[in-house]
């Protein structure tokens, strides 16, 4: 058995999958303030009664670090910046405060000027006062040298937890995206590993000993205990998820526009000829562009639970959410009162629902269930003013797909998949105004729980190589060999293959392993006018995919 779990902003949503068929699900309320209760409530409804030993791995998405940044919950981070010469850094400053040290690492990797210890103590005593948390230290080059970057690290571990170091995030040489990358890691690691200690905590206390693994934005996976060290990997998880369901539960080949309609948010994706696109850079998160590897999605504050208000005679939807729907209980009207109302959702008191739609027909002149019918009609044409305002600038670029690049390609959706508790209710207005089929699998409101568990197992390695020390280390996997001073990027990319597909059987894998090249690259070392060495580093994982399941249980 695979047990997915998603961890939403307003539920959390399970299920098991057994030889390919869903053979159970469950789904209970977030309590933000107790996570563990919200998780444990959620596998006793969900494994009530089957037997724990049977469960192979559990794969899990969550929204709790996307959450952490989008609201501005992240704790507070000093940075500490070694920019360079030519360069003017102020568009670097992020998190609670930044210091710009003055030592330099070259573009060949070499060291120009040695770290000042003064500024250091400087920089300790402004984070101090700051009342800083945590720590990044970045270094220009430090992809090419992390000398500074690791001396700095000693520092200042003594003082903050975490300390980030940008060169353990990604090799590749986007300077800007690497202190951002760096920033959000820092300031999600708490709210991550407090996450990770509940879902920890819930599993040791039903005696579930099965390895745990994170859907990270790419779709593939990571280790709980590497994403309690990298959480930054972990942001856009849930969506993630939901275009994984979305591809098992709705399978196509055409263009097509993927909508995940949850209680806060609705989250946006695209197919083009079936697959799904992809962020070339990394994704943008809060206005900090990053290094994460990502299929391409946009959230918008719009969700079955969004409030709604009148503001001269016009319907407001969101985008804030400020608790359940009135017929559960909450403070304002939303979407899933007027669906309640319309008929289109049973749950809940349908009394306090009406008195929703009241409260606001009443500002308006108009009757409960005329005030229902706009609101639907008007959460529809806010996802669709969206949809074609993304198709349009993705049409005014390159096309990229997990896959490859496509020259000339111009998205035309031919369908709307749709999944998540409001789903169902939205079909009819989103179909007239599209004017494109839209379909909705029989699990559509735990879908982002299928697409978790039907995620492959993947996982990556780092080769690091030196041939001028003739050096080669890949610290996931605790190897550190000599190497030869000929060993080139071509030798590099098929060891980090090799090692990957030589212990597939160890990560779980029952299916052939497809190995991808995520970052490469070589630079020549110089000392005076000859080249010494070169510097290597390629990272590898195996490709994102999904478990085949038994289409027999998929469609409704």
């Amino acid at each position: 058995m695979i047990v997915g779990l998603d961890m939403g902003g307003t539920h959390v949503d399970a299920a098991i999958i057994r030889d390919g068929e869903i053979v159970d699900t469950a789904k209970t309320p977030v309590d933000r303030s107790n996570l563990f209760e919200s998780i444990w409530n959620t596998l006793e409804e969900l494994l009530s009664g089957k037997d724990i030993a049977r469960i192979k791995r559990i794969n899990l998405s969550t929204t709790v670090c996307t959450n952490a940044i989008v609201e501005n919950k992240t704790v507070p981070v000093g940075m500490v910046i070694e920019s360079g010469p030519g360069l003017n850094p102020d568009f670097l400053k992020c998190g609670k405060a930044n210091v710009f040290v003055s030592g330099y690492i070259d573009h060949r990797g070499r060291e120009v000027q040695k770290i000042n210890p003064d500024e250091m103590q400087e920089a300790l005593k402004l984070f101090q006062r700051k009342g800083v948390q945590a720590c990044a230290v970045i270094s220009k080059f430090s992809v090419r040298n992390p000398l500074h970057e690791k001396e700095m690290a000693s520092f200042f571990q003594k003082h903050f937890s975490p300390v980030t170091l940008g060169h353990t995030i990604s090799g590749k040489l986007n300077f800007p995206r690497r202190v951002f990358t760096s920033y959000l890691n820092s300031g999600i690691h708490k709210t991550f590993n407090e996450f990770s200690e509940s879902i920890k905590t819930a599993l040791n206390d039903k005696g579930i000993k099965a390895p745990v693994y994170v859907l990270k934005a790419d779709g593939g996976t990571i280790g709980l205990k590497a994403a309690e060290r990298y959480p930054v990997n972990t942001i856009l998880s849930g969506p993630a998820a939901s275009l994984m369901g979305m591809c098992a539960l709705i399978p196509t080949y055409e263009d097509a526009i993927l909508l995940d309609i949850g209680g806060t948010t609705t989250d946006i994706a695209f197919l083009a000829d079936g697959i799904s696109l992809f962020e070339p850079l990394g994704i943008k998160i809060d206005n900090y562009p990053t290094l994460v590897r990502a299929i391409y999605s946009v959230s918008i504050g719009l969700g079955g639970d969004s409030s709604i208000r009148v503001e001269n005679k016009d319907l407001v939807i969101g985008p804030q959410r400020e608790g359940a729907p009135m017929a559960k209980g909450g403070p304002k009207p939303t979407p899933s009162d007027a669906m309640i109302v319309l008929g289109l959702m049973d749950f809940g008191d349908k009394q306090k629902a009406f008195e929703a739609m009241k409260q606001l027909g009443e500002e308006q002149g108009i009757t409960p269930e005329t005030v229902a019918k706009k609101v639907v009609d008007k959460m529809a044409f806010m996802i669709k003013e969206k949809v074609d305002k993304l198709v349009h600038d993705i049409n005014s670029h390159p096309v990229y797909t997990v896959r490859e690049l496509l020259y000339g390609k111009k998205l035309t959706p031919k369908s709307i998949n749709m999944i998540g508790g409001p789903a169902k209710a939205l079909t009819s207005a989103l179909e007239s105004l599209f004017k494109i089929p839209v379909k909705f699998p029989k699990n559509y409101d735990v879908a982002n729980a299928v697409g978790a568990a039907l995620s492959r197992v993947t996982t990556e390695v780092s080769l690091l190589a030196d041939t001028e020390r003739q050096t080669l280390a890949v610290p996931e996997m605790g190897i550190y060999k000599k190497i030869s001073k000929s060993f080139d990027i071509e030798d590099a990319k098929q060891m980090a293959s090799s090692l990957l597909k030589q212990n597939a059987h160890k990560l779980g894998s029952d299916e052939t392993v497809d190995v991808e090249i995520t970052e490469a690259e070589s630079f020549n070392m110089v000392r005076g006018f000859f080249t010494s060495g070169k510097n290597i580093r390629v990272k590898a994982q195996i490709k994102p995919g999904l478990v085949a399941l038994n289409r027999g249980v998929q469609s409704d």
